[in-house]
């Protein structure tokens, strides 16, 4: 469901990302996800998962991102997204939120999503910010 679809607020909520070379991208995502929700978890990947799944080492180590978004205001509770978080119904296990928040980058991507809903589970997509991305920056980076 796409965030303005609905007013709906949830007690806790779940957001999974890289968050490699963070920007107002990453930022605008968990500060919409905690509007949303009393209670935010933010699940890191791993290097490991990144590289499998984006082909890229990330440029922070893991360690780092994660105090990174441990900083953040917005953010209550860090977790590490290890390769048996992946489905994101492992996560739920493991974490029993409520909703989870994505970019609507992904619309259509999660074939999870019946089966996050049929525990219960929301899921709501947020504007992607288009103007800023890792892949972005580490393009920029390489001229």
């Amino acid at each position: 469901m796409l965030a303005n679809e609905t007013d709906k607020h949830w007690k806790i909520g779940y957001v999974s990302g890289s968050f490699d070379l963070f920007h107002i991208g990453h930022l605008r995502l968990l500060q919409r996800a905690k509007s949303r929700c009393d209670f935010l978890i933010a699940g890191v990947l791993t290097d490991e998962l990144i590289f499998k799944h984006k082909g890229k080492v990330p440029v922070i180590p893991l360690n780092e991102r994660m105090e990174i978004i441990e900083s953040i205001k917005y953010v209550d509770k860090v977790d590490i997204t290890t390769p048996d978080i992946i489905p994101k119904i492992e996560a739920w296990k493991k974490l029993k939120f409520d909703v989870m928040f994505t970019g609507d980058d992904h619309v259509g991507e999660l074939y999870e999503e019946k089966i996050l809903n049929g525990v219960g589970v929301d899921l709501i997509f947020f504007p992607y910010t288009k103007e800023r991305s890792t892949t972005g920056i580490r393009k920029e980076l390489a001229k």
